[in-house]
């Protein structure tokens, strides 16, 4: 895998982006505009997985960007799980519900598996050189 300098590059991190954009997408077209509380809730948790991964690629440091990548991951399913609560108050159909909930588990195990593959690297990161 080719050195990635930019978290913009990441997939995973392209991937996060679209999902809490449709997320926000979401709290403007639904009665949820109006649970401020969940409302906030999803929107935050739907962007900390995008910004867990780019903090911890910036921050220069293999272990570090593995510790955030598991709270990406721990993000997308408190995502996952507050989707359900927005499809428990009628905010969104079914089908809604689980076509989200599909892409986060996707997004979920592809984080799963590139916090594998770091493991299995010796690289501590260009903040050690």
């Amino acid at each position: 895998m080719a050195t990635i300098k930019r978290f913009e590059d990441l997939e995973i991190w392209q991937e996060a982006r679209r999902l809490s954009k449709e997320v926000i997408k979401l709290t403007k077209s639904t009665d949820l505009k109006s649970d401020f509380k969940l409302r906030d809730q999803i929107k935050g948790s739907s962007g900390s997985v995008m910004d867990n991964i780019a903090e911890g690629l910036e921050r220069d440091g293999n272990l570090e960007f593995r510790q955030f990548l598991s709270t990406a991951k721990g993000s997308a399913g408190e995502s996952r799980s507050q989707l359900y609560r927005v499809f428990d108050n009628d905010y969104i159909s079914n089908e809604e519900l689980q076509k989200l909930t599909s892409e986060y588990e996707v997004l979920s195990r592809r984080i799963a598996n590139f916090m594998n593959y770091l493991n299995k690297k010796d690289n501590k990161g260009t903040k050690f050189k």
